[in-house]
């Protein structure tokens, strides 16, 4: 510390800081993705918590910068490797080293791209990318919208605009929401936040391919009009977070459109397949909706942070997010040029789109798509591997990048079979085999998969599906030879209690 500057006045040690950081940074953007052997996750245990939180903390003097920052690689340590090789949990985010980079200089620039007279580079990038991502999608060139922080504020942006776009004020205590049991759970969260009760979403059963009913939904449509109720919003999913399903969009354009119900989509996950040469066809009619969200911290391999909202006509949003006032208005803007805090929540936000632009610009649309076909590949290589084995079924459709199966042998009932599908799970992941969680499909427990790691050769889902199935059978074999002891114990426990009816247990 007290260093000199390049004319000799004390610079409080800013060289040596610049010198740390570069030497810091080019050590980070070396490091190679985990390899198979790495841990796919490191937890903190409540001794550890209370620990780091007594002893990370600021006090009253300053710290080496080079301490500090193997502190920091020491808390983020503790964490779910997304992009392990043999991590299949959630929707992982498996960002590409451009990410990184787009990221890092999205930082470093640090623009607040809220309105255009301070970032108007970007905010010109950031409209053409809301055209050109509308137009991948079929939106027509009226689209708008802006990059929000993910999914679930651009369903919330969107909900907002649909709301006063439909409805009168004095309707929304009388407005009705349709969803499926499969929406995402977010929808949920923005209709409380922006105003609506429970008691105003209709939830729609789905078929047997996860997909909205939508005959149910027509008839549901009719009777909440007849009792004077007001529909308004029907939620669709393109890629549904718990097995991947798409709903039948052009059917539900068509009732919407012909009962004046704004359709929103959730492509969050799914949305992106419209790069796809091969599987785009899978979300024809997505291009009919009134908004759209898409997450490209999902299938475009971004890092958190880079959501999208979409709506058909840009007037839309403004409509409802459109803010003024004399610190802000504009003198410098030529015509037509966007203020984004006029098309979202947001006023301060980071220029989201540029690391997006810059993956795109440097890939290509064709290569970009090819990158999520491979995610469709080791599905459909996860799928047919498990159906060669014994005692598997697989509950629901493997449509996209996700698939959902259940180790079932004979004799055991439902209830013995959720515990030992999540003991399958717990053991995989605390042998560091796979991060392949759980989820509930009609009720039951079943594990999931979902393959978005670019990186990822079919060989390897292979082999680990093969591991999987052995470690199913060792669970099960064990539990299996606990039964007599258990049994034994209880018959012993009852006869101690007389009048206590012995069950019996069949194996």
């Amino acid at each position: 510390m007290g260093s000199k500057g390049p004319e000799g006045k004390p610079d409080d040690g800013l060289s040596e800081i610049m010198l740390e950081a570069e030497s810091f940074l080019t050590k980070l953007l070396t490091i190679n993705p985990p390899a198979p052997s790495d841990p796919i996750v490191r937890k903190l245990n409540t001794h550890e918590i209370q620990h780091m939180q007594h002893e990370v903390m600021p006090d009253d003097h300053p710290r080496d910068l080079s301490s500090v920052l193997q502190e920091a690689m020491a808390i983020f340590d503790n964490r779910m490797r997304l992009t392990h090789p043999h991590c299949f949990s959630y929707i992982p985010a498996c960002p590409t080293s451009l990410a990184y980079l787009g990221d890092l200089l999205t930082s470093i620039c640090n623009v607040n791209a809220a309105s255009w007279d301070v970032s108007s580079g970007p905010s010109a990038v950031e409209k053409a990318m809301i055209a050109w991502l509308g137009a991948q999608l079929g939106l027509p060139d009226s689209v708008g919208g802006c990059f929000v922080s993910g999914g679930s504020m651009a369903n919330m942006a969107a909900i907002i605009a649909a709301r006063d776009e439909v409805l009168h004020p004095r309707q929304r205590g009388d407005a009705v929401i349709y969803i499926s049991d499969q929406t995402h759970i977010s929808i949920l969260k923005a209709l409380h936040i922006t105003g609506f009760m429970d008691y105003q979403v209709h939830k729609i059963p789905t078929d047997d391919e996860f997909r909205i009913d939508v005959d149910i939904l027509r008839r549901a449509i009719i009777t909440d009009r007849q009792s004077g109720r007001v529909p308004f919003l029907l939620v669709a999913n393109c890629g549904s977070t718990n097995t991947g399903s798409i709903d039948p969009l052009h059917a539900l354009a068509d009732l919407a459109r012909d009962e004046g119900i704004w359709l929103h989509v959730d492509g969050a996950y799914g949305a992106s397949i419209a790069l796809s040469d091969r599987h785009h066809d899978l979300i024809d009619g997505i291009g009919r909706a009134d908004s759209v969200s898409w997450d490209g911290h999902k299938w475009l391999f971004q890092t958190y942070g880079c959501g999208i909202v979409l709506t058909r006509d840009v007037h839309s949003l403004r409509r409802s997010f459109a803010v003024d006032a004399e610190y802000i208005s504009s003198t410098l803007a030529p015509r037509d040029n966007t203020n984004f805090y006029n098309l979202g929540p947001e006023l301060s936000r980071p220029a989201r789109a540029m690391s997006l632009w810059l993956t795109l610009r440097t890939l290509g649309r064709q290569r970009m798509g090819e990158m999520i076909d491979q995610g469709f590949l080791l599905a459909r290589t996860a799928d047919g591997k498990i159906r060669q084995y014994k005692n598997w079924i697989i509950p629901a459709p493997t449509v996209a990048s996700i698939v959902v199966f259940r180790y079932a042998p004979p004799g055991i009932d439902e209830e013995g079979l959720d515990t030992l599908n999540k003991a399958i799970s717990q053991r995989l992941l605390s042998e560091n085999i796979a991060a392949i969680l759980t989820t509930k499909i009609r009720g039951r427990t079943t594990l999931r998969m979902c393959a978005m790691n670019p990186l990822v050769k079919p060989e390897t889902i292979e082999d680990l599906i093969r591991q999987v199935d052995i470690l199913a059978q060792s669970e099960a074999s064990e539990r299996h030879k606990s039964y007599p002891k258990m049994a034994k114990m209880l018959h012993a426990h009852c006869q101690e209690r007389p009048g206590v009816d012995v069950f019996q247990h069949s194996h």
